[in-house]
């Protein structure tokens, strides 16, 4: 039985089946699996997973090889008695609770078959998920289209100086998915503005730790992004009794940047384990990938913008193994694009084209400077007069023509923290160390007016 087809929508076989996604008017959990048939994978699978747990991590319990791979020990209890029979596992001691207490190793034979099975490959984390059952999972867990407000968005901005205006740009774009063009000045705050976009609230999302296509093992799951949901906790949180091959976390957003390269947008495999690694625009599904400091990559914007023209057009990617077969697999991940480029350096109107939602980052105006260099000191918790930072935005600014940048009341105060942990002064900002840290920061022959 099926457990995914019987809960959700099911997908009709007659058309692709990542072009309709199920309905999202339930919330998609996990299902709880019975039996081996519920995980939707060939029992030959598992029971290499069981024997390959044994032969890296020796003695163990078999409650603790279900855990291994998510499971309930019942799942596994069967096919733990027919190697028994068979004489490719042992026991070698029990607590006394049956069978899922008793301790269990390979004999001889169990660790020659088992080598013959790592041939194939040495995967031995949680039971990977089928590809088709994934796919359910993407279309269930995508945000409905009206799930961002303006409270919302200004809630995740609250901790930088940002306009209304910026604002009302930038909410359109990320609540309809589409992808998105952040341009202008470096120093401006392009990245730090983008990676704001992690700090909106939404719902957590299920991962799987492994995929399975067609006997082929693709790892998922990289605790890099995929943080826990539960505030306070050190481990993705997971529940055996639904389906402990997935974990809980909140939504990923992954940066890449000038080292991206087109080989970093298919499946990079390991020749010794034999398993696949997904790109990070698959480990980005139902997120925000983040392409910064865009033009700089290894590949030019060209071709990785067409690289994407049918995965941000239909919401599908088809990635390549080594023997040369195709998966096809969802493509839910919001696209944000960041540059100091201008876009007639990027490529031409029609390949602009495919990047809906295009924005210019202005540089901040004297008010909004101003504001960012208050809420810097107070930040770093440094007594600071407005005059002063007026008189010193006058003097190196105004009268000079300096183009202002947002990174730049940042960067100076971080200087005259640094001096005054040197000189171990007390936490003020004056004048003289307004100058000091000006003076460190640029160079004499900088260039003075915007360009």
């Amino acid at each position: 039985m099926n457990l995914y087809k019987e809960e959700f929508q099911e997908i009709d076989e007659a058309t692709p089946y990542l072009t309709a996604a199920p309905p999202r008017s339930k919330r998609f959990t996990p299902p709880e699996l019975h039996t081996i048939q519920d995980t939707g994978l060939p029992q030959s699978l598992i029971e290499q997973l069981i024997l390959k747990y044994l032969y890296f991590q020796g003695d163990l319990m078999g409650n603790e090889i279900a855990q291994c791979m998510g499971f309930r020990f019942s799942m596994i209890e069967r096919l733990i008695e027919s190697f028994k029979a068979q004489q490719l596992v042992q026991v070698k001691g029990s607590r006394g609770l049956g069978p899922v207490s008793a301790t269990l190793s390979l004999t001889e034979a169990g660790r020659r078959v088992t080598r013959d099975y790592l041939e194939g490959n040495q995967y031995t984390g949680p039971a990977p998920v089928p590809l088709e059952q994934y796919v359910t999972a993407i279309g269930m867990q995508k945000l409905p289209n009206n799930w961002l407000s303006y409270e919302r968005l200004s809630e995740a901005y609250a901790h930088m100086v940002i306009s209304e205006r910026v604002l009302n740009q930038i909410g359109p774009a990320v609540g309809s998915g589409k992808s998105f063009l952040i341009y202008g000045q470096p120093g401006n705050g392009k990245t730090y503005l983008a990676e704001a976009l992690a700090n909106i609230q939404t719902s957590p999302i299920w991962v799987p730790h492994a995929l399975e296509y067609q006997g082929n093992i693709i790892q998922l799951f990289d605790a890099t992004y995929h943080r826990p949901f539960s505030e306070g906790s050190t481990a993705v949180s997971t529940d055996v009794l639904s389906d402990g091959r997935w974990a809980r976390c909140r939504r990923p957003f992954i940066s890449s940047g000038g080292e991206l390269s087109l080989s970093m947008l298919d499946l990079s495999y390991n020749s010794v384990s034999k398993i696949y690694d997904a790109p990070f625009h698959l480990k980005a599904n139902n997120g925000i990938y983040l392409i910064d400091d865009f033009g700089r990559q290894r590949a030019s914007p060209a071709d990785i913008l067409n690289r994407w023209i049918i995965p941000m057009e239909r919401h599908v990617d088809y990635l390549t193994f080594t023997h040369g077969g195709k998966m096809t697999v969802p493509f839910e991940a919001f696209l944000v694009f960041s540059t100091n480029l201008t876009p007639d350096k990027l490529g031409d109107e029609a390949f602009l084209r495919r990047i809906q939602y295009k924005m210019l980052l202005q540089s901040p105006d004297r008010a909004e400077f101003r504001d960012i260099f208050i809420k810097q000191c107070e930040k770093q918790g440094m007594k600071h007069q407005e005059d002063l930072i007026d008189k010193f935005i006058l003097k190196n600014y105004i009268h000079s023509r300096r183009p202002f940048r947002r990174c730049q009341p940042r960067d100076l105060l971080s200087l005259v923290s640094d001096y005054i942990a040197f000189k171990r002064l007390p936490n003020e900002l004056t004048e003289d160390l307004l100058d000091y840290a000006f003076e460190c920061c640029f160079m004499a022959d900088a260039q003075l007016v915007d360009t």
